[in-house]
């Protein structure tokens, strides 16, 4: 296993970080809906929402995507990762969340570092840049999946409400899932995606319809 350098840690930090222009704040992943109907209401709630997302939902399966891109030996391999990643999405605010952010990401990347790769979604996108940039596979996953959960919950922190603390200590609880969840997906491949969070998947598409919302997803 490849040990990560200080540049590696800088590069995903920078890569990962609410400052990266890939307009993650403006997603909730169907949180929002959830909040809206009552479904998440409390730091438990919340909690408990991002934890079966990372476990049974885009979590895991974002894991995996992303290990696949990583591990790509060529550019039609990585194209059906990208194109399998677009299958699972269950709903067409999800599509659009993918693809948009990976599209933002693949732009900036590829003009700050100087990569070669087109337009591909978010999670493959990051798997594929990290190969590029060689930075380790296990780290890379690891970040990511921290990523996503702190950005639901400032979605939630927003609109639950929370208080900087809760949020604060629901990121910290939330780490260890995602340390777990990383390590299981380099051990798997594309063969065990799947997604057992319904809820979720109903939620990104009951917020399609949603009348009054602040989050595009």
């Amino acid at each position: 296993m490849a040990t990560p350098t200080d540049t590696d840690i800088l590069t995903l930090t920078q890569w990962l970080s609410p400052a990266y222009p890939v307009g993650g704040f403006a997603y909730s992943h169907g949180l929002e809906a959830a909040i809206e109907a009552g479904a998440v209401a409390s730091a438990q709630d919340t909690k408990a929402w991002i934890a079966d997302v990372l476990e049974n939902g885009a979590g895991w399966n974002d894991a995996l995507l992303l290990a696949a891109a990583f591990k790509a030996k060529d550019s039609e391999e990585l194209s059906t990762v990208d194109a399998t990643a677009r299958a699972f999405c269950a709903s067409s605010e999800r599509l659009m969340e993918a693809h948009l952010l990976g599209q933002a990401f693949s732009s900036v990347t590829a003009d700050v570092w100087g990569l070669d790769f087109g337009q591909l979604t978010y999670p493959v996108a990051v798997g594929h840049a990290a190969r590029l940039k060689s930075i380790p596979l296990i780290l890379t996953t690891k970040m990511f999946l921290q990523a996503f959960a702190s950005n639901l919950v400032a979605c939630a922190t927003r609109l639950v409400p929370l208080g900087q603390t809760d949020a604060q200590k629901l990121i910290r609880d939330l780490t260890p899932i995602c340390d777990r969840i990383a390590e299981q997906a380099q051990q798997v491949g594309l063969d065990e995606l799947s997604s057992t969070a319904f809820l979720s998947d109903i939620a990104s598409m009951t917020h399609e319809t949603q009348y009054s919302r602040i989050f595009r997803t």
